[in-house]
């Protein structure tokens, strides 16, 4: 149910509450003096705290020790317990920010109802801190190509560890889901998971959103790393974050603690860090625009998140998804995709990759019809029918070309369009263009057209060789 660590100096009464706590259902800690409980604390910060006033033989009293804990640890509920000469201090420590505190000798079913009480206010706290974050929407990892299957193996590797991670890969393409996804499935899942959105934070604002600040006005405002104590911080774009505030990063991932902005206090913090970019950060080192320590500190584990362009085989899933979520979500029509518009969609350029496909559903969605199938010419780059009377237009390079060369040009981009879009797939695509497989692989040969590995799946491209030949007409 959850860890309660009983603070009290007299061996008797620490006891007496460990054994009625045990008998409710919880796991208990005990400390009978300041060090004994700090130490506590750091190992793991428990689930609330039952916290005595005076503590006889120890260099901190409860006053003391209860405004560590909020310092460092201000989600953990603190109940004090007192002697009846000691009200008014317990009252203060109310103000420091305990939650409540019961009188000694206490009564057992009280004391049960405080605790009660006092951890249910810590669960929905966090819970609207969730909420505030979105940590709730979050997204699925869809997709069936090697490409994919790739990277869910990579992600799945890394899960269980506390490693750094550095998720690259272009705009649009689900890093932020990747990031998602390795903090749902590892063992800090039920702590903070916080965001930095480091190209959208203003870079003289960028301190105080991390660190936080302490101002006699406003108190003590907690910073993004002090929210994810105990999870995940996400530095998203990490590229795009301020050159002074990455050696203060930095000093954080060695030290694992930092002073909020006005402050003089070391904050501790326990974090998993995860990055990302779309950027060639070795590139930016060289440019003066990122530090070299830092790049190797987050860079422990890379992964590489494929563009849409390299797992074209995933888009007919994952515009069946999005249709069925943005049906659920903002009541847009519950449509299917006809076979040619999911030929049209695998064979469009994506330079914004899934969220650009995402887009372009909602867009159909909105402005189509309420029902049936979403046909080719709903999609944008679609061709216009024959029977409307226009000119089909031809590249220059083709228009350019007799009729053997233009037909071979022709040949070679559609061939490697179709095997791109099935993955690589040559069977699949021999049976979509109506060839035998042993044809096809005739064919492609004498196009100059082969295949080969990248990001995890099978591409097509044209040889080297007749690349030359081709450049030299």
């Amino acid at each position: 149910m959850g860890d309660i660590l009983i603070v009290d100096d007299e061996r008797d009464i620490r006891e007496l509450i460990s054994d009625i706590l045990k008998d409710e259902g919880f796991t208990t800690r005990l400390a009978g003096n300041s060090d004994t409980c700090m130490a506590e604390i750091n190992k793991e910060p428990p689930a609330l705290m039952i916290l005595d006033i005076w503590l006889k033989d120890s260099q901190m009293d409860g006053i003391d020790i209860l405004k560590t804990v909020k310092r460092d640890n201000p989600d953990v509920p603190v109940v004090i317990i007192s002697g009846h000469g000691n009200i008014e201090i317990a009252v203060a420590a109310i103000k420091q920010g305990a939650y409540d505190f019961i009188e000694k000798p206490f009564n057992i079913d009280q004391l049960m109802v405080v605790i009660t009480r006092a951890m249910e206010a810590s669960r929905l706290r966090r819970e609207n801190h969730a909420l505030k974050r979105g940590e709730s929407a979050v997204a699925e990892m869809i997709g069936e190509s090697a490409a994919f299957r790739l990277l869910e193996n990579q992600l799945d590797k890394v899960t269980s560890s506390n490693g750094r991670i550095m998720l690259s890969g272009p705009a649009g393409s689900g890093k932020d889901v990747a990031a998602h996804y390795i903090h749902a499935n590892s063992n800090r899942a039920k702590a903070p998971f916080v965001t930095v959105n480091c190209a959208t934070v203003e870079p003289d604002r960028m301190e105080e959103v991390l660190f936080g600040r302490e101002s006699k006005e406003r108190g003590i405002e907690q910073g993004l790393l002090e929210q994810a104590h105990n999870g995940i911080i996400f530095f998203d774009e990490v590229a795009d974050m301020p050159l002074g505030t990455q050696s203060k990063i930095l000093r954080v991932l060695v030290e694992q603690q930092f002073q909020r902005v006005g402050g003089s206090d070391k904050v501790r913090v326990d974090l998993r860090v995860i990055s990302s970019t779309n950027r060639d950060l070795q590139a930016e080192i060289k440019l003066g625009r990122f530090r070299e320590e830092l790049f190797h500190r987050l860079n422990v584990v890379p992964i590489t998140v494929p563009s849409l362009e390299d797992r074209r085989e995933d888009i007919p899933t994952l515009a069946e998804y999005f249709i069925e979520m943005l049906n659920k979500t903002q009541g847009l029509p519950l449509r299917t995709l006809s076979s040619e518009a999911n030929a049209m969609l695998q064979t469009m350029q994506w330079p914004g990759n899934i969220r650009q496909l995402k887009n372009v559903i909602e867009r159909v969605l909105i402005l189509g019809p309420s029902e049936g199938q979403i046909s080719a010419k709903e999609l944008p780059q679609s061709e216009p029918a024959a029977n409307e009377g226009t000119a089909l237009s031809m590249s220059g390079t083709i228009a350019t070309l007799p009729l053997r060369e233009a037909r071979e040009l022709f040949e070679r981009e559609y061939l490697m369009t179709q095997i791109n879009r099935f993955g690589g797939n040559i069977s699949r695509t021999a049976s979509f263009v109506g060839m035998e497989r042993s044809a096809l692989h005739r064919k492609l040969k004498s196009l100059g057209v082969v295949t080969s590995n990248k990001a995890g799946a099978r591409i097509a491209e044209v040889h080297s060789e007749e690349l030359d030949l081709v450049d030299g007409q």
